[in-house]
């Protein structure tokens, strides 16, 4: 999968732009605040569905504005799609080769891989930002997986404000708690299992990245830390039956849910050591830039095609040696990378586009023979 196009019109401060990109590197280049990552948050929405910063569309659009217009043209092994995106005073319209879709059916159509500087806080931050990596990657592979987990939060909301009431000490209906569990444990149990089943896939691409990055001295071992015991759904979900059976009284003290997928954890281990409690910076940018890889190796055995490896200013981020392997591995995969400057990167290599007040100046490659 390569993208080809990017168009946006009064997106943040993007008051209108088209960029070409190219196969293998892509570089924006230019000083802060000045529309780099605008792009790549643009390219993002249509592989996650919302702005990877966290922003409403309502803060997407350029100042004095009303609305934004942003789309893509990509490429697979098979044909040329287009993907667009319409925000005006509330109202949003999405469309795929010109033909309106709901969301579900956009997510999974172009997919991409984000390494950005929040990413470096995976190894040793909160579990939340591994459900997360986690959540998004096996989304993309598998777009039923984003509507489980929208299932799971509501359930989940349902049961906790039951919960509270229990604990308030109003009177309530024990079929009512019982049904909000089963339904819990059972979406829960089908998630547990897509997690499962995917680490199984991404470990071992990620043990062999890391190992390449280390010249063989780190082994990364990953797993799923969980109360439910079991590797498929069914066990799983037996667990979890059992589980909130015998901890009923707990969570009704605490007046939530006490258990379930939302307080799972993904465990990362270097040399059989925990990377959470021990491992180094440079440790931990190593294991972030082997996870983020391996996500798209993964994305690839499911779908054929490599995603578009999208990294914002990571590039500073990582020491030579890394960023050496970055370019030097590039391969089928198509990168579009952000960086304060363009030294450092061949001309002949790369497509280099410069940015500067939300305008984006495509640079022409130098000729000769590459190295």
């Amino acid at each position: 999968m390569n993208l080809t196009t990017l168009t946006a019109e009064n997106y943040r401060n993007i008051a209108s732009a088209r960029l070409n990109f190219a196969p293998g590197v892509n570089l924006l280049f230019g000083q802060n605040a000045q529309g780099k990552t605008n792009a790549l948050e643009c390219i993002y929405l249509f592989a996650r569905g919302k702005s990877y910063r966290g922003a409403t569309d309502e803060n997407l659009v350029r100042f004095g504005e009303k609305g934004f217009r942003i789309g893509i043209s990509y490429r697979t092994e098979k044909s040329e799609q287009t993907l667009e995106y319409r925000y005006y005073e509330g109202a949003r319209k999405r469309l795929k080769n010109g033909a309106p879709v709901r969301l579900s059916e956009m997510i999974g159509q172009f997919r991409a891989v984000l390494f950005c500087p929040e990413h470096l806080s995976l190894v040793k931050g909160a579990p939340q930002e591994r459900r997360a990596f986690l959540n998004i990657a096996i989304s993309q592979c598998r777009p039923i997986y984003l509507g489980l987990c929208d299932e799971y939060n509501k359930i989940l909301e349902n049961r906790n404000c039951l919960l509270k009431e229990i604990q308030k000490g109003f009177h309530y209906d024990r079929e009512e708690l019982f049904s909000w569990t089963e339904r819990l444990s059972d979406v829960a149990a089908k998630i547990a299992a897509y997690r499962i089943r995917y680490l199984e896939k991404l470990a071992p691409h990620a043990a062999d990245l890391l190992a390449d990055l280390s010249n063989g001295r780190e082994k990364m071992a990953l797993s799923y830390e969980s109360e439910a015991e079991g590797t498929n759904e069914e066990e799983i979900r037996e667990s979890y039956r059992r589980l909130f059976d015998e901890k009923t009284d707990r969570e009704i003290a605490a007046g939530c849910s006490l258990f379930g997928v939302h307080r799972d954890d993904l465990e990362i281990r270097i040399n059989d050591i925990s990377a959470r409690a021990f491992a180094s910076q440079g440790q931990q940018r190593s294991v972030v830039l082997a996870l983020k890889l391996a996500e798209g190796e993964v994305c690839r055995d499911e779908t054929g095609e490599y995603p578009v490896f999208l990294f914002d200013d990571v590039m500073s981020e990582l020491d030579e040696t890394r960023r050496g392997y970055v370019l030097r591995e590039t391969g089928e995969r198509q990168v579009i990378l952000t960086a304060c400057e363009s030294g450092g990167f061949d001309p002949r290599a790369v497509n280099m586009i410069g940015v500067s007040g939300g305008v984006f100046t495509e640079k022409p490659r130098t000729e000769g023979d590459l190295p």
